[in-house]
């Protein structure tokens, strides 16, 4: 059995992507909730008792007595049990985990300028250069997945990790209304109808933590609209 430790459902997106993927792909798992104690800094001291890092996600496989931190190490330990992590074609494999890495080492304007906060939805001041930049290559390699491998899913037909690392996107651009051609669009709605998907935005709608620092980063270039969440 696995014990996954994330934090608050609202705003962890490097959570999101584990968590999704292993309901998903209905592999058991332990779900520790951990909300962030007045920023990353403050968490530390209580994540580093689960958490080599001192960071969040963290897998232990309790059998083993492993634990796994970093969203992509999870999914990668996870795929040596579980074949369909990744798409069984080689190609839709590569290029499903090459998309992977470039979303998790990438896209820095996105992250910075529309960081992930489920239950509101706001309005962009503006558009940066950077996040023009980011959105242009996002919508590049949405469709050149959906395209080349037939879709629903970004790798073909089934669901896998190259999706799970894309999750957060969506709940970004839901909350942010970013721009994106008809097809990426499609495939951000088609995801958030995911049952996985919609149990995390449930879950994150009920939480009545608030965190400082991730709401600020929300409105640094935006307007407030609405707000979703419970009181």
């Amino acid at each position: 059995m696995f014990d996954l430790y994330i934090a608050n459902k609202n705003y962890s997106s490097w959570s999101l992507r584990p968590w999704v993927l292993m309901k998903a792909l209905e592999i058991p798992f332990n779900e520790h909730l951990m909300p962030f104690e007045g920023g990353f800094g403050e968490s530390y001291a209580t994540f580093t008792r689960f958490s080599p890092s001192g960071l969040v996600p963290c897998l232990v496989d309790v059998e083993n007595e492993v634990a796994v931190w970093d969203s992509l190490a999870i999914v990668e330990y996870l795929a040596e049990a579980h074949a369909n992590v990744w798409p069984q074609e080689k190609a839709a494999r590569a290029w499903a985990r090459s998309a992977s890495a470039e979303m998790h080492s990438g896209f820095g304007a996105l992250r910075d300028e529309c960081s992930m906060n489920c239950g509101v939805r706001v309005a962009l001041n503006n558009f940066s250069a950077g996040l023009k930049s980011n959105l242009a290559r996002l919508d590049t390699l949405w469709q050149e997945g959906l395209e080349r491998f037939g879709g629903p899913f970004l790798a073909g037909e089934q669901f896998t990790a190259v999706d799970a690392f894309y999750a957060p996107v969506a709940f970004r651009v839901q909350t942010f209304n970013l721009p994106l051609s008809e097809a990426s669009l499609a495939y951000v709605q088609h995801l958030l109808a995911l049952p996985a998907m919609d149990a995390w935005y449930q879950a994150a709608l009920v939480e009545t933590w608030r965190e400082p620092m991730h709401e600020q980063e929300t409105l640094k270039n935006a307007a407030l609209l609405t707000d979703y969440r419970a009181v």
